[in-house]
């Protein structure tokens, strides 16, 4: 099921947050994402995110400020099973246009993107990471 975060989420999310960044983005070292993790878990809250949920146990989560989609996490364990899929058609029907950033390198995403109707609108280089990353969007 797909619900709105809860506080009591929180800790759930990071882990899944760090997890999963170090596991798709394996061409960036791993201090980077430890380096972003209290900034990132102060902001969180801040965000609108659902939570995909099934038998009290979180799989997967998207995070959104406005329209932009700051990212889709889903655990190790259920990636391929449409759980992606699922929060991203659920973010869709509540918003009219969407937009994200996400690494050239990280193909598998770049590909779910592309065949969830995303386009790359521009390319540039991430300052933090030097990588480079597409912004890509989507409309209704």
């Amino acid at each position: 099921m797909i619900r709105e975060f809860m506080l009591k989420d929180l800790d759930s999310i990071m882990e899944l947050w760090l997890e999963t960044n170090k596991q798709a983005h394996d061409f960036i070292d791993n201090s980077y994402w430890d380096n972003n993790f209290k900034s990132v878990k102060e902001m969180l809250p801040q965000s609108t995110i659902y939570v995909y949920e099934h038998n009290s146990q979180i799989q997967g989560f998207i995070g959104l400020i406005d329209d932009y989609i700051a990212g889709i996490f889903i655990s190790k364990d259920n990636q391929s099973r449409g759980i992606g899929k699922k929060l991203l058609n659920y973010t869709k029907e509540k918003y009219m246009k969407l937009s994200l950033q996400v690494y050239q390198r990280n193909a598998r995403a770049v590909q779910f993107y592309l065949r969830e109707g995303f386009t790359i609108s521009k390319e540039q280089i991430d300052e933090g990471t030097g990588e480079i990353e597409y912004i890509m969007e989507w409309s209704r």
